[in-house]
């Protein structure tokens, strides 16, 4: 009697085994089937944020164009909206006159950087030196405007008296330094990349560990450093309050360093700020001024994924 008693309870241990398990396999098979799709949605998140950006300046920039000829806008050189002048050239002159200072700056400190780092540097000094330089990509550019404007602009101005308070150069300056983390450790990425093999053969036929950076590393590493390089620049162009502070807020089409500029950035900081009229057309010249840098931007990273795909190096 125990054993016939002890046979069917082991009997009905079995079966809720069996089918506790079929209960985890298919609440397991439901997860699968909802994993993807959440996943889905969470990459699409990025994709509709994109096209609902788009799709808002597009609709509010057609309103401005229904005003202002887009003839005009890009092709004439005086910029006061509050004034009835819509010629967008001298904003973008000084968005162009301050990634140009920024990227003189930034590239050579930091591919140099970057050289010291992957080639040069031992392990401790790179574990001590990359964290510090990464820490500059983590200041808050509103520091960034107040030290170009209290600290590099009284430098500049001991070596160059007629320099104003306000100016491309210091914000430009700034900005390279801003953008510097992002060329070097792109870059260093890159160069990492390169196998050993190839350094090491470099050095084998005689090659010296300069000759080795500049005619194996560095066109070994070329999609990445210029991928970089150009995604630099594209933050450089987007940089907003380091030249709201520094540039000042004169809309000037020139390519005189020492003078007072304004960026497509800086204006949108000072009209939304404003006394600006919802529905007017300084209203909607924000999202033409918008726009336009979003197709600058656009463009930018456009460029440095068609480098990356033409000159990458497969090893």
């Amino acid at each position: 009697m125990d054993n016939s008693l002890r046979s069917e309870g082991n009997q009905l241990n079995v079966q809720q085994m069996i089918e506790e398990r079929k209960q985890q396999k298919s609440l397991g098979e439901r997860i699968e089937k909802i994993v993807p799709w959440f996943l889905l949605l969470c990459a699409s998140v990025s994709v509709l944020t994109t096209v609902g950006i788009l799709f808002t300046l597009l609709r509010e920039s057609i309103g401005f164009f229904s005003n202002v000829s887009i003839f005009e806008f890009y092709t004439g050189t005086s910029w006061s909206p509050w004034s009835g002048h819509y010629g967008v050239a001298p904003l973008i002159g000084g968005t162009l006159l301050i990634t140009v200072i920024a990227t003189i700056v930034a590239v050579p400190l930091g591919l140099m950087s970057a050289i010291f780092l992957s080639e040069y540097a031992s392990d401790k000094v790179r574990r001590t030196i990359k964290p510090v330089l990464e820490v500059l990509a983590g200041i808050p550019t509103v520091v960034y405007g107040y030290f170009a404007l209290t600290f590099i602009t009284p430098m500049f101005q001991a070596i160059i008296p007629d320099l104003g308070i306000f100016n491309a150069l210091s914000a430009g300056f700034v900005v390279g330094i801003m953008i510097i983390p992002m060329v070097a450790s792109l870059s260093e990425d890159a160069m990492n990349s390169v196998p050993n093999a190839l350094r090491e053969g470099a050095l084998g036929l005689g090659a010296t560990k300069l000759e080795v950076v500049f005619k194996v590393v560095l066109p070994a590493a070329f999609s990445g450093i210029v991928a970089s390089v150009v995604l630099a620049i594209s933050r450089a162009i987007g940089e907003t309050m380091i030249v709201t502070i520094a540039a000042g807020a004169t809309p000037n089409l020139t390519m005189d360093a020492t003078q007072s500029v304004q960026t497509m950035t800086a204006f949108i900081v000072q009209a939304a700020t404003g006394d600006t009229t919802f529905g007017s057309t300084i209203y909607y010249s924000l999202y033409a001024v918008g726009m336009t840098l979003f197709v600058f931007t656009l463009v930018m990273n456009l460029i440095a994924q068609y480098i990356s795909r033409k000159f990458k190096e497969d090893y």
